[in-house]
C-alpha cells in the first residue's frame, strides 16, 4: 500500500522568538518492509543551518537553526512511502517465552546487543509491582512468547479507555496504570514496561496509522494523528509489531517514522527557543492512501 503523509506542526508566540534550535524526527525510515520513494521536510521560516544525522537507533534526525526574529515557527513534513509488512509469526509456534527470556539474559540463543538493549527499563517506561503483577497473567508458565504478547495486547484495549484529556506527552507508566485511561503513547509504555518486567525485549516505535471516517461521512483531510506502538522480538520472525491502542498485529496501514526506548527516545519535534513567551501550537496529519492508478508502475 502506498501512502501519502503530510505532517505538519505550527508553533504561534505569544511575542517574537530571537533565536530557536530543533531537533526533528520527521522522516520514516527506509525499511525490508517500508520503502521511502519521497521525503522532505521544510520549516518557515527557513533555518540559517540544517544538519542531517542518523541517531543511535539508526532514526533520521535534523538539526536546525533559526536565527531571524519570528513569531510563527511552521514544519512540514512530507513523504511517499510503500508499507508491505511481512506476515507475523503463527503463536502457537513461537518459542516459550521463558527460552526467550533466559536468551536475551544471556543464556540459549545468541542474541545482538542491540535487542538486549531493549530489556531495561527507560525513563518513560519504569517497572514497579503494579506492572508486574499486570503483565503476570499474559505469561503463564510455557506459553509460546507470540500467545503471550497477543494477549496483552488484548488485555490492554479491553482494560484501559481511550481519553486524549487524561495525560500529557509525559505522564508516567505509574499514573497511567492508575487511571487506566490514557492515548496510543501511555498504552505504548504500559506494554513495553510489562514485556521488560519479565524479560522480553521491546522497543517504541512511532509514525502514523491509517483511520477511517464514520459510515457515511467523508474523509477529513488532516484529521489524523501520531500513532504509537510497540515492537516485540520474536526469535525466529524478528521485530513483530502489535497496536495495543487498536488491539491488532500491525500489518499494511501503519507507517514507521522510528523507534526507541520510549517517547523520550523519539518525540517528532524538541527545541530550545530565546523569547516567544507562552505559545500555540497546531499538528495536523494526514495519511491518505492512494488510488491504483496514482500507483508508479
Amino acid at each position: 500500500m502506498i501512502y501519502d503523509v503530510v505532517h505538519r506542526t505550527t508553533y504561534r508566540y505569544a511575542s517574537a522568538v530571537d533565536v530557536s534550535y530543533h531537533t526533528l524526527r520527521l522522516s520514516p525510515r527506509e525499511l525490508p518492509y517500508q520503502r521511502v520513494l519521497r521525503s522532505a521536510v521544510i520549516a518557515t521560516p527557513a533555518p540559517l543551518r540544517v544538519v542531517d544525522r542518523v541517531d543511535w537507533f539508526g532514526n533520521k534526525v535534523s538539526h536546525i537553526s533559526l536565527e531571524e526574529t519570528h513569531d510563527e515557527l511552521v514544519v512540514d513534513a512530507r513523504s511517499v512511502v510503500d508499507v508491505a509488512y511481512p506476515p507475523p509469526p503463527e503463536a502457537a509456534k513461537t518459542p516459550s517465552w521463558e527460552s526467550v527470556r533466559d536468551a536475551l539474559d544471556g543464556g540459549g540463543l545468541p542474541v545482538e546487543w542491540a535487542v538486549s538493549e531493549f530489556t531495561r527499563e527507560s525513563p518513560m517506561a519504569l517497572i514497579d509491582d503494579t506492572i508486574r503483577q499486570y503483565a503476570a497473567p499474559s505469561f503463564p508458565k510455557g506459553r509460546p512468547i507470540f500467545a503471550c504478547v497477543l494477549d496483552l495486547n488484548s488485555r490492554i484495549k479491553r482494560d484501559f479507555a481511550f481519553d486524549p484529556r487524561a495525560t500529557g506527552v509525559a505522564t508516567p507508566v505509574e499514573q497511567v496504570m492508575r487511571l487506566r485511561r490514557g492515548v496510543c503513547q501511555d498504552f505504548a509504555h504500559v506494554m513495553i514496561a510489562c514485556l521488560r518486567a519479565v524479560g522480553i525485549a521491546a522497543r517504541y516505535v512511532s509514525g502514523y496509522v491509517r483511520t477511517y471516517p464514520p459510515p457515511g461521512q467523508k474523509r477529513r483531510i488532516g484529521a489524523d494523528a501520531s500513532h504509537a506502538w510497540v515492537s516485540v522480538w520474536v526469535p525466529g520472525a524478528g521485530w513483530v509489531d502489535v497496536d495495543p491502542t487498536n488491539d491488532l498485529v500491525v500489518k499494511d496501514e501503519h507507517v514507521v517514522v522510528g523507534w526507541g526506548r520510549d517517547y523520550s527516545d523519539i518525540s517528532p519535534i524538541r527545541g530550545v527557543i530565546l523569547g516567544g513567551g507562552a505559545h500555540e501550537l497546531d499538528v495536523s496529519v494526514d495519511l491518505a492512501p492512494r488510488a491504483p492508478e496514482e500507483v508508479p508502475a
